[in-house]
């Protein structure tokens, strides 16, 4: 799949809308983590928006992929992933990725 395909995705459950958590530290730190753990050039993660499909759409990001992703998501945020939250919505879009990091950093 081509990596630029993107789908469409709405947060339902009210949390903070992804345009206002681009430009944030967590955003940051996610884009460096996500072209740290995929090896995808940063010039291109940094183009992701909120709609920019993942899993399903980046042929780097298969299923080997998402155990490191989360892992690395857990050392550089400080937080605890449990098993329960990850389900194909957490990872069908950058938006949802963000804003799930985002919320278990305020968590925290």
């Amino acid at each position: 799949m081509d990596h630029k395909q993107a789908i469409s995705g709405t947060s339902e459950d009210g949390s903070a809308s992804v345009p206002a958590l681009q430009g944030t530290a967590t955003d940051a730190i996610l884009r460096q983590v996500l072209s740290d753990v995929l090896g995808l050039d940063s010039g291109f993660v940094a183009t992701f928006t909120g709609e920019t499909g993942l899993f399903g759409h980046l042929p780097e990001l298969d299923s080997m992929a998402v155990a490191t992703l989360l892992t690395e998501m857990e050392d550089r945020f400080h937080i605890m992933i449990d098993d329960d939250e990850v389900d194909g919505e957490l990872l069908e879009t950058y938006g949802a990725l963000l804003a799930f990091a985002e919320a278990k950093r305020t968590q925290g």
